[in-house]
């Protein structure tokens, strides 16, 4: 039965109007298998896993890679080859390949062993390459990748110095070499510019801060006085003129021997007494004093005995007693007192936050500065001829400075201004380019006469620090 409308028949036996639909070609697909779930362990984590040379799960990863026994990674087969994916061009490059058609008695040898091949670089047989990770018997090939690095410090900084056999620095401890170590650290402190290194001419002396024109013109006039009371007494038979000089004479010598005593004490009193100044509204060429914490500038120091480090003054001081016999300790040292046999005392620039303002100012007492130290020293160890040999580390001390350890009846005395520290600092304040400076200043600060403890005026030169016994009080970290 004819129509003008074309019809067909579909597949379920109906017939509907109209042309059927010509067939369309379907477009090739992309098939993937979704990854699992791995929850952090890279041995899930397929490819990605093997880059890295971590054996995977074998019933879940898949692995893909060239033929075993193949002429050539990079070679052609004889049947059409297809490759697909991404390929990686560097030169540990991993390729997955996807052969069909007709192939070699090689790869048709290959073919039944297909699902168990890696990835990975290939030797020039066409086998994986074995990578070890130490040393192997045998002729297995091992290959590196460069230099192995030094295994890092659990606090993960890089240090400088030698390595142990694990990587890490090596730490040196015990007592420390008499030619070794401790005389490059006293060389090295005693020639760097950065450290001032302090003579006795620094310390307080009565003999040096009175005037010596006063002191000659008064030792003139007892003089003159001693010839006229002599001459009365011997001419008129009159000694009231020499009694009244020998009073004066002795109250004089009194006076002076007060001073000698106690004066270094009375400076100390004088510069607590000193107000302290707030460095905030401190004027630039303002004479101020300064009480705050210290910290230590690029070079901190070390006290010569003690070992204590962070230092930014060490005073290390030996003395000995002369008896009747005894061998005298300098040339100016007389019989039955202590006198000074050897001294060391340094300091540097360091830091000072002040308690008022909470500023931070840097102290000028470095490379030579002129510096006044009012630090307490503590007795470190008396030595006798009975115990002399108690104290190893005294004897080594001796020995690093080449001294006798004979006979003696020695005292070591230590003080020092550690990092921590409370000091009170007595300066000029320089402002320069916003950096908030103490320097020495131009002329020396006079105490004045002290009356009510019948004390002469002394002067202070320099930078005047002022610090009691660290060794008694707690210092304050930083």
């Amino acid at each position: 039965m004819g129509s003008r409308f074309p019809s067909h028949q579909l597949s379920n036996g109906l017939y509907v109007s109209g042309r059927p639909e010509q067939p369309k070609e379907k477009t090739p697909t992309m098939s993937s298998v979704a990854m699992p779930y791995t929850g952090g362990d890279i041995k899930k984590s397929g490819e990605l896993g093997k880059m890295f040379d971590i054996p995977m799960d074998g019933s879940k990863s898949r692995k893909s890679g060239p033929l075993n026994n193949a002429p050539s990674r990079t070679g052609s087969f004889a049947g059409a080859a297809s490759h697909s994916g991404p390929i990686m061009q560097n030169a540990a490059a991993r390729s997955v390949y996807i052969t069909s058609g007709n192939v070699s008695a090689g790869g048709m040898a290959a073919s039944a062993s297909m699902k168990k091949t890696n990835s990975g670089p290939l030797n020039k047989h066409g086998e994986p390459v074995k990578k070890s990770s130490g040393p192997q018997s045998g002729g297995v090939t091992r290959q590196n990748s460069g230099p192995i690095p030094p295994v890092l410090p659990t606090t993960g900084l890089i240090t400088s110095g030698p390595l142990n056999s694990s990587g890490a620095p090596r730490k040196v401890s015990g007592p420390l070499d008499s030619t070794g170590s401790m005389k490059s650290y006293s060389s090295s402190v005693a020639h760097n510019p950065a450290v001032t290194t302090l003579s006795l001419d620094d310390e307080y002396s009565f003999r040096r801060n009175f005037p010596k024109p006063i002191l000659w013109s008064v030792i003139l006039i007892f003089i003159m006085g001693f010839i006229a009371g002599g001459f009365i007494l011997g001419a008129v038979r009159n000694a009231i003129l020499l009694i009244v000089v020998v009073v004066l004479f002795g109250a004089v010598a009194a006076l002076f021997t007060w001073n000698s005593c106690f004066g270094r004490k009375a400076v100390v009193g004088f510069i607590s007494r000193y107000p302290d100044a707030e460095l905030r509204t401190a004027k630039n060429g303002q004479f101020v004093k300064v009480s705050g914490v210290v910290t230590c500038g690029n070079v901190p120091l070390e006290s010569s005995f003690q070992k204590v480090p962070r230092c930014v003054y060490t005073s290390t001081s030996l003395y000995e007693y002369r008896g009747w016999d005894s061998k005298a300790a300098n040339p100016k040292h007389r019989r039955f007192t202590w006198g000074l046999r050897s001294a060391e005392r340094h300091v540097v620039d360091f830091y000072i936050s002040d308690f008022q303002s909470g500023l931070r100012a840097l102290v000028k007492t470095g490379y030579g500065a002129r510096v006044t130290p009012y630090v307490d020293d503590s007795i470190v160890i008396d030595v006798n001829p009975a115990n002399k040999d108690m104290s190893p580390e005294f004897l080594r001390w001796l020995g690093e400075r080449k001294l006798s350890s004979d006979d003696r009846i020695m005292q070591l005395k230590e003080g020092y201004i550690k990092e921590g520290s409370t000091v009170s600092v007595m300066g000029v304040v320089q402002r320069n380019d916003n950096v908030l400076m103490i320097v020495p200043p131009p002329e020396p600060l006079t105490t004045g006469c002290q009356w009510a403890k019948c004390i002469f005026p002394a002067s202070l030169e320099g930078v005047v620090l002022r610090c009691e016994d660290t060794s008694k009080i707690d210092v304050i970290p930083v």
